[in-house]
């Protein structure tokens, strides 16, 4: 089989009139971030339920015409696993592309797990075994070869096919409405946003550091995370996380002391020394005040303890009866975080308020209560 490979501007355009006679696509990338920061678009697959085809963006100097399509909001577009992906147009626009519904999240309400892979899902939906074989692919390199090409267009293919099938699940057991809050959050800006002043938080071993030393970090990470996203380099070319936390652990005054951190390069002393040196000066005048703080987890009285085990039991009941895993539906943390009236906590929201929140809402009200039946745990109205 032969897939359609379009490398420029004209078959885009034409191509592009055709889709437009769709109101859903289903979409995947193929991009490199080894040497960037930012993603690299190397290839983009579409299909609909008449065909697949494969995009080179190295032809076409205006994607335009895709563009235009992908940020439609009548149509829909189909992505597994879509952050990566959403990503890449976010650089380019500024913002991802909506509507979208996403497989993987969709695949949580269906059964399938948390986070199920692309191939395991095809396999489970379709019973169709992907080929696996250019999965490390380079996909900056050309030619492409048709084997390639044909493992790209999988991607796609089978995704509207998958699409299809949970979406009828989804209809037809009332679900599909519970996935608009995460379909949404996939296309808020604010996803996709790395500000440098919380880059330290991500920091390897940032929780065996404190007081000032936060603050050093702080000052030394925003500077990486901003060189990287000016440079387009990746984080670790500028400097590496274990560097930056002994910076920040030993807080070095001089260019002596700072050349003797392990795994700081010779170059990069001697091109940044003086301004990191600064950096860890701004770090510790900071005012105690403005040190920034990790986030605490607050230790639960033993009674609090207790309600958390009685939740968790319901969660699991709840998990089991809908087909859930329990990590996907309500992981203890966020139990937790209902508990104290955390108004942003997951079992507030969306499907997961449906499933479960409410339910351990009433439980915490004395409007339900456990009981265990035949060797088996059930919930019940309990009559107030």
């Amino acid at each position: 089989m032969s897939v359609p490979y379009i490398d420029n501007p004209t078959d885009l355009a034409t191509y592009c009139r055709e889709l437009r006679t769709h109101d859903w696509f289903a979409i995947d990338t193929e991009f490199m971030r080894e040497k960037s920061y930012y993603p690299q678009l190397c290839l983009i697959q579409i299909a609909t339920p008449d065909g697949a085809v494969c995009i080179d963006p190295f032809g076409i100097d205006d994607l335009g015409p895709l563009l235009e399509l992908l940020y439609d909001p009548a149509i829909l577009k189909v992505f597994h696993a879509a952050r990566q992906d959403l990503e890449i147009f976010h650089v380019m626009r500024g913002t991802p592309p909506a509507p979208v519904f996403d497989t993987q999240l969709a695949a949580t309400l269906l059964g399938h797990g948390d986070q199920v892979g692309y191939g395991a899902l095809v396999k489970e939906t379709l019973g169709v075994e992907l080929e696996k074989a250019h999965s490390r692919a380079d996909w900056s390199l050309r030619p492409l070869t048709p084997e390639q090409l044909e493992y790209a267009a999988d991607d796609v293919r089978y995704l509207v096919q998958v699409y299809e099938k949970q979406r009828a699940a989804l209809e037809q057991n009332g679900r599909l409405p519970w996935l608009a809050e995460d379909f949404a959050a996939l296309s808020d800006p604010r996803t996709y946003e790395n500000p440098p002043q919380e880059a330290w938080r991500r920091i390897k071993g940032v929780n065996f550091l404190k007081g000032v030393q936060l603050a050093v970090l702080q000052q030394v990470a925003a500077w990486r995370e901003q060189v990287a996203q000016d440079s387009d380099r990746p984080r670790r070319w500028v400097l590496k996380d274990e560097v930056m936390f002994d910076m920040a652990k030993l807080m070095p005054d001089s260019l002596d002391k700072l050349g003797r951190i392990r795994g700081l390069e010779k170059g990069t002393v001697e091109r940044n020394g003086k301004r990191l040196l600064e950096l860890i000066q701004q770090g510790r005048k900071m005012p105690k005040e403005d040190w920034p703080q990790l986030e605490t987890t607050v230790r639960l009285a033993p009674e609090q303890e207790a309600l958390v085990d009685a939740m968790m039991a319901l969660v699991r009941l709840r998990a089991q009866q809908h087909q859930v895993s329990v990590p996907t539906l309500a992981p203890r943390r966020e139990v937790e975080r209902l508990l104290g009236d955390d108004p942003e906590a997951a079992l507030r929201h969306g499907w997961r308020a449906q499933l479960a929140g409410h339910d351990l809402e009433r439980l915490l009200r004395g409007e339900l209560f456990l009981h265990i039946r035949q060797g088996r745990l059930e919930a019940e109205e309990s009559g107030i």
